[in-house]
């Protein structure tokens, strides 16, 4: 039997590739309009076909065993189908030349009868075939032929309807994975943005593009500087140096979050942290002098092992200061929340005017903090700019407040108290 095939046979493949219909399970829709056409036609089978590049597999099939899922490409009759725009009707195949000796009509199988219509997309490419078949000669009517016409063309319209349905559904799965990867990166823009500003200022920013500067009538600053870095710059690995500042800075950070404080900025060796903005707060003063108890705390620990190891210490100074502060956004490219105001200076000269390892706070955060903690007066000391300047070294927690022996913890009765 001579082998058909259209002239745009690799164009007509590709096509059929788009529909993805080749081995997809039964489908009423299909099997009904196959169905109907073999119940229009008199005959004993109705099928709806695609042809592949080896078979020509049945989608659905009226009439045939439910095993019967394909058919041999060289053997077929829809191939001869296919290569034509309408539709094929051989009332008796033992006498048309083309199909005698095929093994469908010689062989066991015993077919005689075939009326076929290309299934022709929306792009002109014939795509398979809707058919009805018998086992013996027969003739079709003008309006049964027609009707075959028509129900192929409710079976391409079927097909293509499944095509846009498909395409609507992978667009809408593009649309929710692109939805899901913008909201990932919004939510890692977020994180960062987070992780740079505090989240009242970070929403803000967002909602208006911009943040309005604040002055804040009362907040406590606190600056930690450590003593000698230079001489442990040039004693010591650069990335080593870096590794040491990260460590203690990030232990800083989460000292510093646990007492409601926010940090500013690190600037080389020097990080500084406020209490009491963005949010405003009654307490920040107390806050502030908790979190300086504790990172002192962290540092003594280290240095007594750093000692036993016969290494340098890192010895640091803390100044803090309590007043009025302007607190805003600046820059537009990389954000950067950031205070000013004679406050945020005097509390960079207490921590210069502290020893290594000593707490310097100022007479108005002293006045603040002194029911609850102990305090050395250290009298007044000349600062730039401003002239002699109380200060106290701020010791420990007071012993009846504390919960451990080194007055770094609050007891329970700690933020009770309502001392002198």
């Amino acid at each position: 039997m001579k082998i058909y095939l259209p002239d745009n046979e690799q164009a007509r493949q590709q096509a059929l590739e788009i529909y993805r219909i080749l081995d997809t399970p039964p489908e009423i829709a299909y099997d009904e309009l196959a169905d109907l056409a073999a119940q229009i036609c008199g005959c004993s089978a109705g099928l709806l076909t695609f042809l592949d590049d080896k078979r020509q597999w049945l989608k659905a099939k009226c009439g045939l065993p439910p095993d019967l899922t394909h058919v041999p490409k060289e053997i077929s009759i829809c191939q001869a189908t296919i290569c034509h725009d309408d539709l094929m009707y051989v009332p008796d195949l033992t006498k048309d030349p083309r199909f005698s000796d095929s093994p469908l009509v010689a062989g066991e199988f015993g077919l005689r009868f075939y009326c076929g219509m290309p299934l022709i997309s929306e792009e002109g490419y014939a795509l398979g075939t809707l058919c009805v078949i018998d086992f013996e000669p027969r003739e079709l009517s003008f309006e049964q032929q027609e009707a075959v016409r028509r129900i192929s063309r409710q079976a391409v319209a079927q097909l293509e309807l499944r095509r846009r349905l498909r395409e609507r559904d992978e667009m809408l799965a593009e649309l929710d994975k692109a939805r899901a990867m913008a909201e990932a990166e919004r939510s890692k823009s977020d994180a960062l943005l987070l992780n740079i500003l505090p989240p009242a200022i970070a929403e803000e920013l967002k909602a208006n593009a911009k943040v309005r500067p604040r002055f804040y009538q009362s907040v406590s600053i606190l600056f930690v500087d450590f003593a000698d870095f230079t001489r442990h710059v040039e004693a010591i690995e650069p990335a080593q140096v870096v590794h040491q500042l990260d460590e203690y800075y990030s232990t800083f950070d989460e000292i510093i979050a646990r007492h409601r404080l926010e940090k500013i900025k690190t600037i080389g060796d020097a990080y500084l942290c406020a209490g009491g903005l963005p949010e405003i707060n009654r307490t920040h003063a107390v806050d502030a002098a908790l979190a300086a108890l504790e990172i002192q705390d962290l540092l003594a620990k280290a240095n007594r092992q750093r000692e036993r190891l016969r290494l340098p210490l890192w010895m640091a100074r803390i100044g803090i200061n309590t007043g009025p502060v302007i607190a805003g956004v600046v820059g537009t490219r990389k954000f950067s929340y950031d205070i000013w105001g004679n406050a945020v200076n005097v509390a960079a000269r207490l921590q210069a005017a502290a020893d290594p390892g000593r707490i310097n706070i100022a007479e108005a955060t002293w006045n603040l903090v002194k029911a609850r903690f102990t305090c050395e007066p250290r009298g007044s000391i000349e600062v730039k700019g401003k002239g002699p300047t109380p200060m106290y070294f701020l010791e420990r927690i007071r012993p009846d407040l504390a919960a451990d022996p080194a007055g770094v913890v609050p007891n329970d009765s700690f933020w009770r108290h309502q001392g002198p």
